[in-house]
């Protein structure tokens, strides 16, 4: 499974232009909001999980923060967004794994994703995540994640989601993480159509 996710996702970065996904977005105005909410000091460690080609850590970079790692499947998307960044991208980690199989080595003060979360449709591939993301975090740790909302779309890059809304998500992730805010984005793709996103801010409780 694993090796047929990495297959597909370097696909699509490898055959479509990087602003021409669904996902697409110039500006990831609604994850930098809430990243600056949790109030983090410049040195925090910040992860992007499914960052690829994402302009997620440039702008964090932008906005002061040092310790940015980057995770994603798609070593192509990786290789787009350092080709974007310049000089900059020898200032980010960048990781090229699956989150399922991979484990942490530290802790990191903010996890953040977009969008991989719902993409694991078997609860084998979620308890896989659930394992890395309490290996790396900790008490006091903020996590941010986005994954469509229940009116979103049931498919994304021709694969099945598992929708969310911030109660669900919440129970999905258990007792450790309380949810500390959420809400709504309508994303505009490049193609014209509306996605409804629901991002939700958690705190690590233990």
């Amino acid at each position: 499974m694993s090796d047929d996710r990495r297959e597909h996702w370097n696909e699509v970065y490898a055959t479509k232009p990087a602003d021409s996904v669904s996902w697409y977005q110039s500006v990831p105005q609604f994850s930098l909001d809430l990243i600056g909410r949790a109030e983090l000091a410049p040195e925090a460690a910040i992860i992007d999980i499914g960052g690829g080609a994402s302009a997620l850590a440039g702008r964090l970079l932008q906005s002061g923060y040092r310790d940015i790692t980057v995770l994603d499947i798609a070593a192509t998307a990786l290789g787009v967004a350092r080709a974007a960044l310049g000089a900059e991208a020898g200032r980010i980690h960048w990781i090229a794994g699956d989150i399922t199989a991979w484990r942490p080595q530290r802790h990191y003060a903010l996890w953040h994703d977009r969008a991989v979360f719902h993409f694991l449709i078997r609860a084998e591939d979620r308890a896989a995540y659930l394992a890395a993301l309490r290996a790396g975090t900790k008490a006091g740790s903020q996590i941010v994640i986005a994954t469509f909302a229940p009116d979103g779309p049931e498919r994304c890059s021709g694969l099945p989601v598992q929708r969310y809304s911030p109660q669900s998500l919440a129970e999905t992730l258990g007792e450790d993480f309380a949810l500390v805010e959420s809400g709504r984005e309508a994303h505009l793709t490049p193609g014209g159509n509306t996605q409804h996103f629901q991002f939700s801010r958690f705190s690590r409780r233990g």
